[in-house]
């Protein structure tokens, strides 16, 4: 195989993630999924998108671990993997990781919460076993990844720490952050914390609908 790295999306449909993160919207939702699959393609690296339709498992850590066993068993080498909730994930941090993978080097992209919106780790390292005992969805996940590559003197590299979105207290955070993020989720993250503080009559509402897509939809919508 010619490309030794994948990179590894994954991420719910807009549709099945508004269900967990009911104070994001729809819009929201569809549009970090957007940003994210062009931040990815942007980068020229094979890469494979596991949303709900595709995921194995009982509970979140075998479903991400079981996805990851998939993509090895394609025939990679050095798999990277993201989420879709990392608004200020840039290309750079893919194409630096594939560079440290390369390298021999794990990758780490930590987000301040205690877990990580990336992963780069080869698949001689992956521990399918191991994995499926690390705390996942805490803000105890990152020391868990960190104490495996210690223990098991794994070499391995941190990259710039990220804010994730999981929360409204992080939506507050992101809108201080216009100049890390899209103009685009800036303006739906503006819109959507005014909607939600009632600061929005139906009828403003509207018009704000209408002057985003006047703004963002310059030419042919991209269906992806």
């Amino acid at each position: 195989m010619k490309n030794k790295t994948a990179i590894l999306i994954f991420a719910n449909s807009a549709q099945k993630e508004v269900e967990r993160k009911s104070f994001l919207s729809y819009d929201v939702l569809a549009e970090l999924n957007n940003q994210t699959i062009k931040t990815v393609q942007k980068a020229g690296i094979d890469y494979f998108h596991f949303s709900e339709n595709n995921q194995v498992g009982a509970n979140f850590a075998e479903r991400f671990c079981n996805a990851i066993s998939t993509v090895f068993n394609k025939g990679y080498k050095h798999i990277i993997t993201i989420g879709n909730d990392s608004p200020q994930l840039k290309t750079k941090h893919l194409t630096a990781s594939k560079k440290e993978l390369e390298a021999h080097k794990n990758v780490i992209g930590p987000s301040n919460d205690g877990g990580f919106y990336l992963l780069g780790i080869h698949q001689k390292d992956f521990n399918k076993e191991e994995f499926l005992g690390f705390l996942w969805q805490t803000s105890q996940l990152q020391k868990s990844l960190i104490s495996f590559f210690k223990k098991n003197q794994l070499s391995f590299t941190r990259l710039k720490s990220l804010n994730d979105l999981d929360s409204k207290h992080d939506l507050k955070l992101f809108l201080n952050c216009k100049k890390s993020i899209s103009k685009k989720l800036h303006t739906l993250f503006l819109t959507l914390t005014f909607i939600s503080k009632g600061f929005c009559t139906k009828l403003q509402h509207t018009l704000i609908h209408r002057y985003n897509s006047f703004i963002f939809n310059k030419g042919s919508p991209n269906f992806i």
